[in-house]
């Protein structure tokens, strides 16, 4: 009953936010007004969180009464400091989202109020240890932009109805600490315009049954980790399944990654925030991670996900410095500079922590091409650091249509061999795309935790020597045998039924000749 009543909600919660898309839908673009929906949502979880947290202690104190959004502004600057200590922001109680809201249609200048709330939020952190985690939080919600309306008041108007919206979104009720409605907005917001965007889209969108796969397949054999990472985090989701699997409570010390696209950034703390982590539970940094990794005093992570971008071009051996870097060195060759793929892989062992797994999704290619990308494979097979491959089915990514795969990496393996898992055809059909879904994932995982050698036309465990003679080729196809679906005919038993079939049409022919014979006597 619980599970009727929670995808009721789900639904609900989607039309509101597709009714909000159409309201809007030709003044804005759909990635830009994902950006808008999502801040705003943003504003309203901050604006609910603190009054949340601020009401229930002053209820356990005995002030039932007590309601922080009717609190006079200069009565709450008193607990300024204490709530950013305890929460990482603050938020005056006539600038809260569900005050501005209520008579932002009467508000002649709305986007200058809006302007200086985002502002003064941000400012709340600022000299506090939150201040990398708020700061520029709230640069994608322009709401002085053109996109929005020519005119100030055309773009006040799209406000009210954005700010009403969100408003209207069933969001939980927040005396039972119910938030997962914001995550799942978010996710849905994601979904709705990955699917639709093309690549600029899928570049930083995962699947939510591959970031599930990805993250179960480094969890094996454990029920908590101290940290977990993604070097090419873009929104955050991999990095979120943790707590989804495992509970954000058995990530002890926390969730970190890094993403050099600025909006994919902004999108991934707030994702961090929409999902209930305190802010001194997540690092996530701006930046090219191969170039310039920032978390180098917080390595090694226990668990790494990632779905890199494909094929990407990086500086490779035209800087210097890269072929000294203790992460690429050990390797003795850096991965060509038209192609960052093995680089990230580098990268990921390096920061792993002895006895951990990480997980990344790669571009086919690199599993059989020569040159230095050859040589990295070598090395990695040569020190026994490729726990498994696993070829996923084709279309399962928006943006592209290529069958990936996932290499898994472990530290401190017990055998010298390598897994490969055929997993094309574990999948369902979804409109235009392939989908995994439960048995699916449940199948694949159940041969990667067994290590099952030889399950027919699906696994095979190959002892490193033989990758060794295949020339270091990790392409699955070269050691899982496909089964073959043509059909089997046998050739005696079709040439007696074409025997059969000519004697036939001759009597058919004798049968018409006699038919025209008599029609012309009859003549």
């Amino acid at each position: 009953m619980a599970d009727t009543k929670k995808e009721q909600e789900r639904t609900e919660l989607h039309r509101t936010i597709w009714n909000i898309a159409n309201d809007l839908r030709g003044s804005v673009d759909g990635w830009d007004f994902k950006q808008y929906v999502l801040g705003m949502l943003f504003y309203r979880y901050i604006s609910e969180n603190i009054t949340t947290y601020i009401n229930n202690g002053e209820h356990e104190a005995g002030n039932v009464d007590f309601d922080y959004a009717k609190l006079q502004d200069s009565v709450a600057e008193q607990a300024r400091k204490d709530l950013v200590d305890e929460k990482g922001f603050f938020i005056l109680p006539s600038e809260l989202f569900g005050n501005v809201q209520k008579v932002a249609d009467k508000d002649e200048n709305l986007n200058e109020t809006l302007e200086k709330i985002f502002k003064n939020i941000e400012a709340s952190a600022q000299g506090s240890e939150s201040e990398a985690n708020f700061k520029g939080l709230f640069d994608d919600i322009d709401v002085n932009s053109n996109k929005l309306g020519g005119t100030v008041a055309k773009r006040n108007e799209r406000l009210v109805k954005l700010m009403n919206g969100v408003s209207e979104m069933k969001l939980g009720d927040y005396k039972d600490n119910t938030i997962d409605a914001f995550g799942d907005a978010y996710e849905f917001l994601m979904n709705m315009y990955a699917s639709g965007a093309g690549k600029s889209g899928g570049e930083f969108f995962t699947p939510q049954e591959v970031s599930e796969l990805l993250t179960r397949l480094t969890l094996v054999g454990k029920t908590e980790v101290n940290k977990v990472y993604d070097p090419a985090c873009g929104s955050g989701s991999l990095l979120l399944n943790f707590a989804k699997i495992l509970g954000k409570e058995n990530v002890r010390q926390g969730f970190y990654g890094q993403e050099i696209n600025i909006t994919t950034y902004n999108l991934c703390r707030i994702n961090m925030f929409l999902h209930d982590i305190d802010y001194n539970k997540f690092d996530i940094g701006h930046g090219d991670t191969l170039n310039d990794p920032m978390h180098w005093d917080d390595e090694p992570f226990e668990a790494i996900v990632s779905n890199p971008p494909y094929s990407i071009k990086w500086d490779g051996d035209a800087n210097p410095l890269l072929i000294n870097d203790p992460r690429f060195s050990p390797a003795g060759v850096l991965a060509p500079k038209s192609k960052a793929d093995l680089a990230f892989i580098m990268h990921s062992l390096s920061w792993l922590a002895e006895g951990s797994r990480a997980a990344i999704v790669c571009f086919p290619g690199v599993m059989y091409r020569g040159g230095a990308e050859k040589k990295i494979r070598k090395y990695l097979i040569d020190n026994n650091y490729i726990d498994c491959i696993i070829q996923l089915p084709d279309n399962l990514f928006f943006g592209t249509s290529i069958a990936t795969c996932i290499m898994v990496l472990k530290k401190g393996k017990s055998d010298n061999k390598t897994l490969f898992i055929d997993a094309s055809k574990e999948c369902v059909k979804v409109t235009n795309n392939n989908k995994l879904n439960n048995e699916n994932i449940g199948k694949i995982l159940t041969t990667f935790t067994k290590r099952k050698d030889k399950e027919e036309y699906f696994s095979c465990l190959v002892n490193n020597e033989e990758i060794e003679k295949q020339d270091y080729n990790l392409s699955v196809s070269t050691y899982v045998e496909q089964e073959d679906t043509r059909e089997v005919i046998d050739i005696t038993e079709l040439n007696a039924k074409i025997e059969q079939i000519v004697a036939r049409e001759q009597v058919l022919r004798d049968e018409i000749d006699k038919i025209i014979a008599e029609i012309e006597v009859v003549k």
